[in-house]
């Protein structure tokens, strides 16, 4: 009687192995993801970068009169350079304006009106690496 050549997938069913090797295989793959690093064409990165509270920025300040007298009431706006979209905060009493959640990667125009007069523009630039600003506006609201 002669032997005849199995194949080895059928030789390892037949022989109940086929269980272990799956499973040895199984665990090699999982393994394999686990350690391989996120691709970052899929845009992973940016998706954490974004939901991380260290990388927003704030910005708050004051508006004052010529005399460094503080401005109520004064409108601050914060314009956001890429979608044009224009963030708007009234100063309270002590002339304090604040804007939070702001993103790193997007440059804004901050600037103050107050009874038609209006403040020097402030440029938040992208490329500085500050997470929080602090401005004083001026307004000469003189009559």
């Amino acid at each position: 009687m002669t032997m005849r050549m199995m194949p080895l997938w059928l030789t390892m069913r037949t022989m109940n192995k086929a269980r272990p090797v799956a499973l040895v295989a199984g665990v090699a793959f999982a393994v394999a993801l686990a350690v391989a690093p996120a691709p970052t064409h899929l845009g992973l990165a940016v998706v954490h970068a974004q939901q991380n509270p260290a990388a927003r920025r704030t910005i708050q300040g004051k508006v004052h009169d010529a005399s460094d007298a503080p401005l109520q009431g004064a409108i601050v706006y914060l314009k956001d350079s890429r979608s044009l979209a224009v963030k708007s905060f009234i100063s309270t009493d002590d002339g304090d304006f604040h804007f939070g959640q702001l993103s790193q990667n997007t440059d804004y125009e901050l600037y103050a009106e107050y009874h038609g007069k209006r403040s020097k523009s402030k440029t938040i630039s992208s490329f500085d690496s500050k997470n929080d600003f602090n401005f004083t506006l001026k307004i000469d609201a003189g009559k």
